[in-house]
């Protein structure tokens, strides 16, 4: 009898052990749950034995199956945002009047699922971004769309906790090779999720779309309609870097060391960095996204990877978008690797590497270090991205740093540290998660006490109470002359 009691408290220990282990390794910052991200999901990179895609001539044939009412539509993004089949589902939509036929995803380029010049199409879809570009900003101030507020690590638990589950994913892929695979292209992110839990997968194979390496790989025989299309991906255009960029780049460099590894975005900023590191050795990139920035410095050597803590030698992204040189470059290129957006961005794996620095941006921030980044005032103006997720992984790295930049005024002039945000503004970064802040005035170390770090103002005393030296160093940066 004693035995028989024993036996079972073992076994209901044993139970709960495995349960804990269970809610522990499925913890959404865990590094468990960043490498199993896909044990839910359907694998794609199988063959479906006896199954093979509908080869369809238009993206209305393609489409109208798995479109109706109050369905949910996944809409692969960035650079491959498959505008062919997203103006199929606006045809098919409107043709037969369906009604919150909703759409899911980042950025998109080109038209969006609701051009403003078709009230027609906004009567049948309501667009749910979890980044909102400019073909979409107007339509979430009307109402006609509306933006999810979410982390770029936490995406893909959005369909592991069957929040969203997609009828059907809009996916833009390579030509399958000599064994039948395809590659997500440009964008594997949350696009690997989406298409291991959709219902049903459309995919656009275009001829033209890079055959990348990673966690994007699908078979031919996983879709469930094909159009195939031969045409040019969205190209990003760069623009001349200003004096203040330029300066704000320099910056950055002096905080960077040998041997460090970067995380960048897209645009002036980021390049401006990129450019400045021409004198320095052996980096790495481990980063959620990258462009055209890093050509030179890869082609150079300085960019070689040879000091990261994993994936050694090779570049880690989650998606890209650029020019054509940059997609040539990424086509069949085993150096270069895009990776589920779990994995690039949970914040223990971007902890783990060698001397992470994080290079971000935000569109104002006040006195105190709170910054909003995806809003203006109450008018959504992107989204939260990856930005936090960087931050914090790179605050807590052995040698890191999580690093703001922003010229310190608009081209307008107006000042971007101001005494306080713009009413009903959006918080993005806390101040408790500042660490680097640069302008083209010079660079300002927030962690803990406000320690002032060198910058081209003159130096704050150290006997200033704390409040007052952040905000003392943030203020340094309003000394800049409007143009």
């Amino acid at each position: 009898m004693a035995a028989t009691r024993v036996l079972r408290v073992l076994r209901h220990v044993e139970r709960g052990l495995r349960c804990m282990s269970t809610a522990i390794s499925s913890a959404p910052g865990s590094l468990s749950a960043a490498l199993n991200i896909h044990e839910h999901g359907v694998e794609r990179n199988t063959i479906r034995l006896g199954k093979s895609p509908r080869v369809c001539q238009t993206a209305e044939e393609a489409l109208e199956p798995y479109l109706k009412s109050d369905g949910m539509v996944f809409i692969h993004a960035g650079a491959a945002t498959p505008q062919p089949l997203m103006q199929g589902m606006i045809n098919v939509a409107k043709a037969q009047k369906l009604r919150n036929l909703r759409t899911i995803h980042m950025h998109l380029e080109g038209p969006g699922p609701i051009p403003v010049d078709d009230p027609e199409a906004a009567q049948c879809i309501r667009p749910l971004p979890t980044f909102v570009g400019a073909n979409l900003r107007q339509q979430v101030m009307t109402g006609d769309a509306e933006a999810i507020p979410i982390h770029l690590r936490d995406l893909p638990l959005l369909f592991r906790r069957r929040l969203v589950c997609p009828d059907v994913a809009l996916l833009h892929v390579s030509p399958p090779d000599a064994h039948g695979f395809c590659t997500l292209g440009t964008s594997v992110d949350w696009a690997r999720g989406a298409a291991e839990h959709a219902k049903a997968l459309v995919a656009l194979v275009n001829q033209q779309m890079p055959r990348v390496h990673g966690d994007g790989i699908i078979h031919f025989s996983q879709f469930d309609a094909v159009l195939h299309h031969d045409g040019p991906l969205w190209i990003h255009k760069t623009k001349e870097l200003t004096p203040e960029e330029i300066r704000i780049g320099q910056h950055i460099a002096e905080l960077v060391p040998d041997g460090a590894t970067l995380q960048m975005g897209i645009g002036s900023v980021p390049d401006a960095a990129l450019s400045q590191l021409t004198n320095h050795k052996n980096l790495g990139i481990h980063t959620e996204m990258f462009s055209d920035g890093v050509l030179p410095l890869i082609e150079s050597g300085v960019i070689n990877n040879s000091c990261k803590s994993t994936y050694r030698g090779r570049t880690i992204s989650a998606f890209i978008s650029g020019s054509q040189k940059l997609y040539d470059f990424v086509n069949d290129n085993l150096s270069v690797n895009l990776k589920d957006v779990a994995y690039t961005n949970n914040v223990e794996v971007i902890a783990s590497q060698q001397s992470m620095i994080g290079i971000n941006s935000c569109i104002e921030m006040d006195l105190t270090g709170q910054a909003a980044s995806s809003t203006i005032g109450a008018r959504i103006y992107s989204g939260f991205g990856g930005q936090v997720d960087f931050l914090t992984g790179a605050s807590a790295c052995a040698n890191g740093k999580g690093i703001l930049a922003f010229p310190s005024r608009t081209h307008k002039g107006v000042p971007r540290i101001v005494p306080h945000l713009k009413e009903a503004a959006g918080v993005v970064t806390t101040r408790a998660q500042i660490q680097y802040v640069v302008t083209e005035n010079g660079s300002a170390n927030l962690f803990g006490p406000g320690r002032l770090g060198k910058t081209r103002q003159r130096p704050l005393q150290e006997s200033l109470p704390m409040s007052s030296r952040r905000c003392r160093a943030l203020a340094s940066s309003l000394t800049a002359k409007s143009k």
